[in-house]
């Protein structure tokens, strides 16, 4: 059910994504279904959930010794 502290605050997930930009049609389907899916899980009301994105450009992050940007 749905958890709280205390009568006045009630807990609300905060999911955060870090990831390279995306279209705003992608991220709109992935904060419909990451809260969806918390919604479902923690049976809480939608507005409880809020999903925070944060992009990365490529040439700004690195995998194995190398840029995003500079590919495989």
């Amino acid at each position: 059910m749905y958890q709280q502290f205390s009568r006045r605050r009630t807990v609300m997930p905060i999911v955060t994504v870090q990831q390279g930009p995306r279209t705003v049609e992608l991220k709109r389907d992935l904060v419909r279904r990451i809260t969806d899916a918390f919604v479902d899980a923690y049976q809480i009301p939608a507005e409880a959930v809020q999903v925070w994105i944060h992009e990365t450009p490529a040439d700004s992050w690195g995998t194995a010794g190398r840029l995003t940007a500079d590919g495989k």
